[in-house]
């Protein structure tokens, strides 16, 4: 039977819980994330116990003290912030468990939001990447210092690539690969899972020429294959806030803003050309190989979103044939 350690801190069983990660190699945005969700609740687990978080034993994490902090937790975070949180706790206890840092794991007994379903949130408008990119590269874009070879390649990154805010600040000079007419980008998305994502030649020249701004742009720096593909004004890699601005800027230089779904802003790019996959005949299993996605479940909504095996449906009704001749006449 496994010991049950009575004296151990949180604190402590945290910090094990991350060192027991370590050979998963998880990426550091999962790990922020992670850390973030134990703390937050850590905090609130301390409120109800009447101390600080530093001196709560792990014993003291009852169900009930678990359900207070998160009804807490609750009261100022969406049902995502929750859910993710909720599943980052149960991951915890898991290992405390396996660990025989606590006798089971309380996490049954704490309410967790239903997940919803996924909503592709693609840009509307049938012609909307074209004129945005149109726009963006005639330079609509009316920055301190104009760059619009830049602008043009991180859109470029999420319509035709679908990359995810994290992925496309991940890329090095060395994440294009191949030979001409063959290039193709090495990806490392969520949870460190790599994948090759097929470039076009316009994609490798909208590439190249945002790849000689930066050099001459930057006469003096040393740009080597591990240096970042997409930097800021400076030079150095661009931060997640300036790549969401700029993003958003487009939209707006553009006159689309109120053409991009509430909430998805660079992610908008991503669904676009994932719904366009969907629309233009590629299966699940393809979505899901350029994507990164980790369920097929995910990849099918894309498809179901487009409406397309429903309209072949409704379309094989066999009184469309005495409409049309009834139309016809």
């Amino acid at each position: 039977m496994t010991r049950y350690i009575r004296s151990v801190k949180l604190i402590e069983a945290q910090e094990a819980f991350f060192v027991a990660r370590k050979a998963r190699k998880d990426s550091p945005h999962t790990t922020a994330a992670y850390r973030r969700d134990l703390a937050v609740v850590s905090a609130c687990v301390a409120d109800e116990l009447g101390g600080s978080p530093a001196e709560v034993g792990l014993v003291a994490v009852s169900a009930s003290v678990l359900r207070s902090a998160f009804g807490v937790f609750a009261d100022t975070h969406a049902k995502s912030s929750v859910a993710r949180a909720w599943s980052t706790w149960n991951q915890f206890f898991q290992f405390c468990v396996a660990d025989g840092l606590c006798a089971g794991n309380p996490m049954a007994a704490i309410g967790r939001p239903r997940a919803a379903p996924l909503s592709p949130k693609p840009l509307r408008g049938e012609s909307t990447p074209e004129q945005l990119l149109s726009a963006i590269a005639g330079g609509a874009r009316r920055a301190r210092e104009p760059w619009p070879e830049r602008d043009l390649v991180v859109l470029a990154l999420g319509l035709v690539a679908g990359l995810r805010s994290a992925e496309m600040r991940a890329l090095t000079r060395s994440s294009v690969v191949g030979r001409g007419g063959e290039r193709r980008l090495f990806v490392r998305g969520k949870g460190n899972q790599e994948r090759s994502i097929p470039i076009e030649a316009p994609m490798e020249r909208v590439i190249e020429a945002y790849v000689a701004s930066c050099d001459g742009r930057f006469p003096a720096a040393r740009f080597g294959g591990e240096s970042p593909l997409l930097v800021g004004s400076d030079g150095a890699a661009i931060g997640r806030g300036a790549l969401d601005y700029l993003v958003k800027s487009c939209f707006r230089a553009a006159g689309m803003h109120d053409r991009v779904p509430a909430g998805a802003n660079l992610h908008a790019l991503r669904h676009t050309f994932a719904t366009r996959l969907a629309e233009d005949g590629a299966n699940a299993v393809e979505i899901m190989a350029l994507l990164g996605h980790a369920s097929l479940n995910t990849s099918q909504n894309y498809i179901e979103a487009t409406g397309a095996h429903r309209r072949a449906a409704a379309a094989s009704n066999r009184t469309y044939r005495a409409l049309a001749e009834l139309s016809d006449s």
